[in-house]
């Protein structure tokens, strides 16, 4: 059985008045005849138009070079002489033109051909596999911050050195003598239901967890792309990078059935003549134009003109296309071609078919671990596991609403304090600096609300029910509310009980679900099946929604569901990290409050992101069918 690669690219200018990436396709035959392709992504340095030529141009060299030397029996040494050569290639641009001196670009090349992948990289773009609903990164990162993870992987963690930014790069393609360069010694297989990712570090906005749910969400490559950078966009980071990515799924192709035997006919009447065979196709060029039609040409946000891919089979000789610019829109449009382009063809679209036949020994890899690796316990004094009033961890209690009808189950969360956040050397720099936090005790809902409990307030407030999607209303947690939505839910229950009900400060909400442990999960530094309703926890549940409160035992605390199921409103504002955060554990302010803080994870989050230290944000004015609420009660 064949495989078939489906592709799709495209690119933004983010927050940039400019775009610097360039990505390229080139269609390839190996030496069977056999369908492959040349995928290229560089991110340019340099400023405006520098940044913008040195792209342009190692795409091009690495291109030239790879469309010259292939079918080869040696694609990594290939590779490696291709980075080469669009390294000589700016240092000679540099000696010709000194004001360029400075500019430079990081790249990541693929080759996919035959059922296997190599790939060539030099900087901090990313080459990405999802297999198994787990996202593994195939290529090296060679940035300040991916030295100290390889460090701590290693089991040799490095404290940073101040002043120096996990951003900053360690190796570029600018001309210079070349730092590190990651090639492929062996090609990795493919396996059918694989999707690769070759994208600039922009698409670093986005958390692993809300990468993996884009992708699980979109049907095909080019959904997924339009998905994920729409995603980025909507984030609203300040100074958002150029993005740019290529998204390739792998399937196996569908095995072509030979026609049926016609019935016999009875004796009376002649069987009727075989149709003729249609004639062979004719042989075809070395090379065959692209056929695309051009949607008239615009300017992007740059003043550039922007270029796109178009929908083709691949199964001639060496072509290409480039696709360049951005002007802040997922779909591209056409651009003509400078003389920086001039060795590629321009096509227009972005989906690309190739068919493969898979070898013998091209059977999938065995299922790649989860790609956060345990950390060792930190020696830590633990928290405080006594209420200042003697009541014990887990006390029960119930207020009564105006209708004598009993709200939410809350349980009494001890005083106690704790280390918020993750260490210096987390890649997640989102929850950093880690810090102390002092916690007065309070009440917190033992399960996330229904469905049923949000329908009273929303009945009595004239506001939308959620459609509960075939769900029981009395047992499954309540989803497609907004931050507004749950913030006013609290304040409807202090209403009718009289009592002082909120939603969880970050602080509150990390600690009740985290018991105050510095270990990533309540129940310890380990992902563990069956722990949790979450994607790829093996709880064996339905994986397209929530499933019923309390379906997974409590954390010490008492508290179900803080791990999966379905995220959580909590009270603050977005920051972008720890810096300035309060030490006791109350509302954050100030912040960027068009976006309100989530946590805890859901059925479509991956392991990784339903860890108690990892946040995540989202539009406080928008719903979701993966947020859900809980709520706090003030206890003096």
């Amino acid at each position: 059985m064949g495989l078939e690669f489906t592709l799709a690219g495209s690119q933004i200018d983010g927050d940039r008045d400019y775009q610097e990436d360039a990505f390229l396709v080139t269609h390839l035959t190996d030496a069977d005849g056999k369908p492959a392709a040349l995928i290229i992504i560089a991110d340019g340095m340099g400023g405006h138009a520098a940044g913008n030529v040195a792209s342009n141009m190692a795409v091009q060299a690495f291109n030239k070079h790879v469309s010259g030397n292939y079918p080869t029996d040696k694609p990594d040494e290939v590779l490696r002489e291709c980075v080469i050569k669009a390294n000589n290639s700016i240092a000679e641009t540099v000696k010709e033109t000194p004001a360029l001196a400075g500019m430079g670009c990081t790249m990541v090349a693929a080759i996919l051909e035959d059922g296997k992948i190599w790939w060539a990289s030099v900087g901090d773009s990313h080459l990405y596999l999802i297999r198994d609903k787990k996202r593994k990164k195939i290529n090296e990162d060679h940035s300040y911050g991916g030295f100290l993870d390889r460090m701590e992987a290693a089991g040799t963690p490095v404290e940073p050195e101040p002043g120096l930014a996990r951003n900053m790069l360690m190796s570029a393609v600018m001309g210079d003598e070349l730092g590190e360069v990651d090639v492929s010694k062996e090609p990795l297989k493919l396996a059918d239901g694989d999707r690769i990712f070759i994208c600039s570090d922009g698409m670093d906005t986005l958390t692993e967890g809300k990468f993996l749910q884009f992708s699980d969400w979109s049907e095909n490559p080019k959904e997924c792309t339009e998905a994920l950078l729409i995603a980025v966009e909507d984030e609203a980071k300040p100074r958002q990078d150029n993005t740019t990515i290529v998204v390739v799924d792998v399937a196996e192709k569908a095995a072509t059935e030979a026609p049926a035997a016609p019935a016999p006919e009875p004796a009376a009447e002649p069987a009727p003549a075989p149709a003729a065979p249609e004639p062979s196709p004719a042989p075809q060029p070395a090379q065959q134009p692209f056929q695309a039609q051009v949607e008239p040409e615009k300017k992007s946000g740059s003043g550039m003109m922007i270029g796109i891919a178009a929908v083709v089979v691949i199964g001639v000789a060496v072509g290409g296309f480039v696709m360049f610019g951005g002007g802040g829109s997922s779909t591209p449009v056409p651009r003509p071609a400078t003389a920086v382009e001039s060795e590629t063809n321009i096509a227009t679209e972005q989906t690309t078919e190739i068919v493969q036949e898979q070898t013998e020994d091209s059977a999938p890899e065995p299922e790649i671990a989860a790609v956060e690796t345990a950390t060792e316990p930190e020696p830590a004094p633990p928290a405080t596991a006594q209420a200042d009033d003697g009541s014990s961890a887990g006390s029960e209690f119930s207020d009564k609403l105006d209708d004598r009808s009993s709200g939410p189950v809350m349980v009494v969360i001890p005083e106690g304090s704790y280390e918020m956040g993750s260490s210096g050397a987390s890649s997640s720099t989102e929850e950093r600096p880690r810090h102390s936090v002092r916690v007065v005790k309070f009440a917190m809902s033992k399960h996330e609300i229904t469905f049923a409990e949000y329908e009273k307030f929303a009945m009595a407030t004239g506001r939308a029910i959620p459609d509960n999607l075939y769900m029981e209303k009395d047992t499954h947690p309540v989803i497609y509310v907004s931050w507004d939505d749950a913030f006013y839910y609290a304040r409807w229950l202090s209403e009718q009980t009289g009592e002082d009900y909120n939603l969880a400060s970050e602080a509150q909400w990390e600690y009740a679900a985290g018991t105050g442990a510095r270990s990533s999960f309540w129940w310890g530094y380990n992902e563990e099946p069956g722990r949790a309703h979450c994607f790829g926890c093996g709880s064996g549940l339905d994986p397209r929604k929530p499933t019923k409160v309390g379906s997974f035992g409590p954390n010490d605390f008492g508290i179900h569901d803080t791990a999966g199921n379905v995220a959580e409103w909590v009270r603050d504002c977005w920051h972008d990290n720890y810096d300035g955060a309060p030490t006791r554990a109350e509302v954050w302010e100030g912040g960027d409050c068009s976006f309100r803080v989530v946590r805890g994870g859901s059925y479509s989050s991956p392991p990784s992101s339903i860890r108690h230290a990892k946040r995540d944000k989202f539009k406080s004015d928008s719903s979701y069918d993966h947020i859900g609420i809980r709520v706090v009660k003030r206890i003096d």
